[in-house]
């Protein structure tokens, strides 16, 4: 399995990333995908991937982050995205939930993100809450200029806004939401259940969106737990857990360009 988005530079990992990084890779995880979400995170996630090179960086500010954002440290995303080690942009995208940076703002750093991941060839981690239409409006903008290419990171719409995303080339990526028994979520699933098989990504967000069913039994969610997102796939689409974990795994390394991971032993 690959679970393409965790934040692995969170405090919430502060005292035991290595530990969490090995009862990660024997739960049978080959690779993560560490997206930042302001510049001192930017530099944090390059700093992982260094220590363990199956952990691969992306770098951004994230939505919520950009009113505290410097002039200097925008400079310092587009030197930093030229490290060979990074595999994508972000994370990046829109947010209405919150109210921690003005929308305009918000725009003007994800147009920023989509034409450097479009300079250099990188996908681009979207962050979409509560701002379907405006992300698909920035996302259509952009398409129709240049090459673009990325993911939905922790999809959480319905079955008509991912065809949307679909159609502009973009994977969904499924988190532990897709795992939560509330009815609100049934759309979620159905989304999930219909989404072509090639375009589904699996990710725990950590530390956040932790599955069922450890909701609200543990305190952060971690990598290894991606498996339990992995089972709901499978269930909602009758298939073999090894076959969605096969199926997203290979999505992952074609999307972020990543190298043949060596098969880890589930332990």
């Amino acid at each position: 399995m690959i679970d393409t988005h965790a934040h692995l530079h969170d405090t919430a990992f502060g005292e035991d990333l290595p530990e969490v990084l090995m009862t990660a890779q024997q739960a049978g995880i080959q690779a993560i995908i560490c997206p930042a979400l302001d510049a001192a995170s930017s530099k944090h996630v390059l700093q992982i991937a260094a220590q363990y090179p199956w952990v691969y960086p992306a770098v951004g500010i994230q939505p919520n982050s950009v009113a505290q954002a410097k002039p200097e440290d925008w400079q310092l995303i587009e030197e930093l995205a030229k490290n060979p080690r990074v595999v994508a942009i972000g994370e990046t995208g829109l947010d209405r939930y919150w109210d921690f940076s003005p929308f305009n703002l918000q725009e003007d750093y994800f147009d920023r993100h989509l034409w450097l991941a479009s300079k250099l060839d990188l996908p681009v981690i979207v962050h979409c809450r509560e701002a379907d239409a405006d992300v698909l409006f920035h996302l259509r903008e952009h398409r129709a200029k240049v090459r673009i290419r990325g993911v939905i990171h922790a999809f959480s719409g319905d079955r008509e806004v991912a065809e949307e995303f679909i159609a502009l080339g973009f994977y969904l990526s499924f988190a532990g939401s897709v795992t939560y028994r509330n009815k609100k979520f049934e759309c979620l699933r159905d989304a999930a259940r219909n989404t072509p098989l090639e375009r589904i990504l699996v990710e725990t967000d950590s530390p956040y969106l932790v599955p069922e069913p450890f909701r609200g039994k543990i305190k952060r969610n971690h990598p290894a737990l991606v498996k339990e997102t992995v089972k709901l796939l499978a269930l909602l689409r009758e298939m073999e857990f090894s076959a969605m974990a096969a199926i997203t795994s290979q999505n992952a390394r074609d999307l972020f360009r990543l190298p043949e991971l060596p098969q880890i032993a589930n332990g």
